[in-house]
């Protein structure tokens, strides 16, 4: 029979009950391997109970020294219920001097006591007890989470000076570094604001003009690495010439930011399409614009593709990509069957290959091809070798080159392009 005598807020305060007869302290704390919340007793005396009856600070004082046993305990191991047991009388019974003396001793958690309002300063110079004077029993989860960031970033020696914090707050990633960055400004304390804003508008006259497309050779949402150097390097250069005091991480959120912003801005105004875009005189080499292709991947998938649809050529296959490629599917082809010659994409070696019939086949003999070779620079030669192709054929990709027909030579230019790098 398990009968709650004292609890304290609606939070995870561990409470006290009485099971057959005995008071125990329960708390609930980590997770099992099913990651559902494990729940840990231990037994108490009547004496335990009045000081966390009365003391506030006593009581979560006593939670932050059990908890390190709990996360010891693991997703399915015992409570160690003798250490546990052997805390209750120095902590609840003990002198201030004498509690501060042990929790410079014991392992004990920070977080919970800063969620409860204790002084920062004080805990460092290991006053606990007088830390938590002004202790409250509903917890600001944010306020731990912000002094967990700060104690990692004094870890590798970093220290925010106001600024500093105000841009991280402004972003939304003063305690959480990865999370997509926003914008903020009721964050941020009013008489710093304006100096936040002269940074952001640092940035964004740096990045003014720039895109960062979606990578279709990593997916329908994934962005182009390339793209997104380019605007970080260029925000972080203007923004650390502009306002040189700031410290990285400060830089380094204004960055994220904008290059967030930009993705989504590029994401609305997509590249231009080159069937519809471009004007219909063929490129180098003569002949009309492509007017029925296929496109094909290393899997066996098809798509095909004709003049008058609803989008050009380029975007249809960009969005094939986009749809189909995979760690294990990074070769696509462009054909033109009716004029007998196609691309063949190696995203896999940043290379592509220009295939022309020379002769078909005839009375059951094989069609004879020339292939070609050539490097390709990103998704961005991707790009323009594909709209080439698409206006004009083959010979549109001359200017492209060089082209190589020689399959050792090419992978001597390809290797030595790759050292260089």
């Amino acid at each position: 029979m398990r009968d709650i005598v004292f609890t304290r807020g609606s939070g995870w305060i561990p409470n006290v009950i009485s099971e057959d007869g005995e008071l125990k302290l329960m708390l609930g704390a980590g997770a099992d391997a099913n990651h559902e919340p494990r729940t840990f007793t231990f037994p108490i005396e009547e004496a335990h109970l009045a000081v966390i009856r009365e003391d506030l600070p006593r009581h979560l004082l006593l939670w932050s020294a059990v908890l390190p046993l709990c996360d010891a305990a693991g997703t399915a191991g015992r409570l160690d219920e003798n250490a546990a047991v052997a805390l209750l009388d120095p902590v609840l019974l003990s002198s201030p001097v004498d509690v501060d003396a042990l929790f410079r001793r014991i392992r004990w958690d920070r977080s919970r006591l800063v969620a409860h309002g204790a002084d920062i300063g004080l805990l460092a110079r290991g006053q606990v007890c007088a830390a938590m004077r002004a202790a409250t029993e509903t917890p600001n989860e944010k306020r731990a989470q912000e002094h967990r960031a700060d104690r990692r970033r004094a870890e590798r020696g970093t220290v925010l000076g106001p600024l500093d914090a105000a841009i991280l707050r402004y972003t939304g990633q003063y305690a959480h570094g990865a999370t997509v960055p926003g914008r903020m400004p009721g964050a941020v304390d009013a008489a710093l604001l304006p100096e936040v804003m002269r940074v952001i508008a640092t940035a964004e006259r740096a990045c003014a003009g720039m895109r960062i497309d979606i990578d279709p050779r990593r997916g329908k949402r994934a962005t182009d690495k390339r793209d997104w150097d380019r605007v970080a390097t260029a925000v972080d250069s203007a923004v650390r010439r502009a306002h040189p005091g700031l410290v990285d991480d400060a830089v380094r959120t204004v960055g994220f930011l904008m290059c967030s912003e930009t993705a989504d801005r590029s994401r609305n105004t997509p590249v231009e399409d080159d069937a519809e875009a471009a004007d219909d005189r063929a490129g180098p080499g003569g002949g009309a614009r492509r007017t029925a292709l296929s496109f094909t991947d290393d899997k066996g998938a098809e798509k095909k593709w004709r003049r008058g649809g609803r989008r050009g050529a380029s975007a249809e296959f960009w969005e094939f990509v986009g749809d189909r490629s995979a760690a294990d599917n990074e070769v696509f082809t462009i054909e033109d069957e009716e004029r007998g010659e196609g691309i063949q994409l190696h995203f896999y070696a940043d290379s592509i290959a220009r295939i022309t019939t020379v002769r078909e086949g005839k009375d059951g003999s094989d069609p004879e091809y020339r292939v070609e070779y050539g490097l390709v620079d990103g998704l961005s030669g991707y790009r323009t070798l594909v709209n080439a192709f698409v206006r004009g054929g083959c010979a549109a990709l001359e200017p492209h080159g060089p082209w190589i027909s020689d399959v050792a030579e090419f992978e001597r230019a390809r290797r030595g392009r790759r050292n260089t790098r």
